[in-house]
């Protein structure tokens, strides 16, 4: 996959926009080995210049990224708590998580796993998954797997097809979730050799990240099309980003065109508390206002089956796991070193701290 990894490769109007101040940051993550710079060619060319464009924001590294955050997590998710092998996180009882690549179609500036992702590990090896298979084997209650990374579909037909056949040998009856954001960042990738092999491991569903309706280019309307008109569930994922799509008008308009495309918008997540994206947390108040108002204007004008609005959910920092998100889970607030937090609290009553702005 053809990825640009220098400013000076971007779109000439990109390149003429990046700042001084950007491009001796973007030279000290190459020196550091932090997350690097990278995004595809189909990405960079849906981004304006100026620096608030919400494409742009969404993989420009920006000088915030190095400051200082009080309640940042290097794994926000708490998900070594929860490793059952190297490469599997079983947090919930009957499905479980495969981190299968430590590479992407471009790397998100608010990526949740950036620390891991900036290792760079490669796609799982036939020594790392045999132990995934043993433990699959002897937890059938485990109905599905969420194939994550990094992005699978980095990896070619052939990869996809072991792993797929690998895990069904464990499980038959398993369903797979292929979580990607290629068919947004790269949609070239989707072939219908792609489709084909997508079909053959039925049950089987792909959840898709967007965030912007400007996402939602010619290209990636077809491959989309294309998957959903092959009988392949499509959930959409969204991460509510500040100065990206934190307003009413942006999120009705990304998720009528998920409707408008047979997608199922299915989460719209607070952001996750990972290093250097501070600048991108919408405070958690505003999110649920905003989200009280896109009730308002998405539910009363649809069928109530009709799942346009996607539920608003936050992963409890260090690995209290996924809940909705409404002024009723909001237990207290309380004064932290480094600002005020939130206490939410869990299906059993246990409050988690979350930062208030």
């Amino acid at each position: 996959m053809k990825l640009i990894t220098t400013i000076d490769n971007l779109p000439p109007v990109l390149a003429a926009s990046v700042s001084a101040e950007e491009r001796a940051y973007i030279e000290g993550i190459s020196a550091c080995n932090g997350l690097p710079f990278a995004v595809t060619p189909h990405f960079a060319s849906l981004a304006g210049p100026e620096p608030e464009d919400p494409i742009r924001r969404q993989f420009m590294p920006d000088p915030r990224e190095a400051q200082g955050d009080a309640f940042a997590l290097n794994d926000p998710l708490g998900e070594s708590y929860h490793r059952a092998t190297p490469r599997l996180i079983h947090q919930y009882r009957d499905r479980a998580l495969l981190k299968t690549t430590g590479f992407c179609g471009g790397f998100c500036r608010f990526c949740f796993r950036r620390v891991w992702m900036a290792e760079k590990t490669p796609f799982i090896t036939a020594a790392e998954l045999d132990p995934v298979l043993d433990y699959l084997n002897t937890h059938p209650e485990i109905r599905e797997i969420l194939i994550s990374g990094g992005d699978p579909l980095t990896a070619s037909d052939e990869r996809l097809e072991w792993l797929f056949q690998g895990l069904r040998s464990a499980n038959p009856a398993l369903s797979l979730r292929v979580c990607t954001r290629l068919p947004i960042t790269a949609p070239d990738r989707i072939t219908s050799e792609f489709i084909g092999l997508l079909r053959r491991f039925s049950p089987l569903r792909l959840a898709v990240h967007i965030n912007h309706p400007r996402e939602f280019s010619a290209e990636s309307r077809r491959v989309l099309t294309a998957i959903t008109e092959a009988g392949i569930p499509v959930l959409v994922q969204t991460v509510l980003l500040k100065g990206v799509n934190d307003d009413t008008e942006t999120l009705t308009a990304l998720f009528r065109k998920c409707r408008d495309l047979g997608l199922i918008p299915y989460y719209l997540f607070q952001l996750d508390l990972a290093p250097g994206t501070a600048h991108f947390r919408v405070p958690l108040k505003q999110g649920l206002a905003l989200y009280r108002e896109l009730q308002g204007t998405l539910v009363p004008a649809l069928m109530e089956t009709d799942p346009v609005l996607p539920a608003y959910a936050v992963d409890l920092p260090g690995g209290g796991g996924k809940i909705r998100l409404s002024q009723d889970c909001i237990a207290g607030g309380k004064n932290r070193p480094g600002g005020r937090v939130y206490l939410l609290k869990d299906k059993n009553g246990k409050l988690w701290p979350y930062p208030a702005d």
